[in-house]
């Protein structure tokens, strides 16, 4: 008979099965993006979904989007160092005028 496991290992092998990433690593980047990339951007761009190293983000305008393309390499870095999250990339999508409502 194997021993209990905790609930805890359960889910984040699932997660990890799943999306390639533990509920730490998601916890970690919402719980830490304003840290991580500062007030102004956070003001206008929130993270959505951390799929295989691969993070969406959501901007309110297209110009936060190019912004948050030209920085991406820095966001990446930031979410390492404060959230310890590691991101091969960064997805930016605009956030349409219907989605908001």
């Amino acid at each position: 008979m194997d021993d209990p496991v905790p609930i805890t290992r359960s889910l984040d092998n699932i997660m990890k099965s799943l999306r390639g990433t533990d509920r730490i690593q998601v916890g970690g980047l919402f719980s830490k993006w304003d840290d991580a990339v500062g007030a102004q951007i956070s003001a206008h761009v929130k993270p959505i979904k951390l799929d295989k190293g691969t993070l969406l983000v959501e901007a309110d305008e297209a110009a936060w989007a190019t912004q948050v393309k030209f920085l991406s390499d820095t966001i990446i870095s930031r979410l390492h160092d404060v959230a310890r999250v590691d991101i091969d990339r960064v997805e930016v999508r605009v956030k349409s005028a219907r989605r908001g409502r």
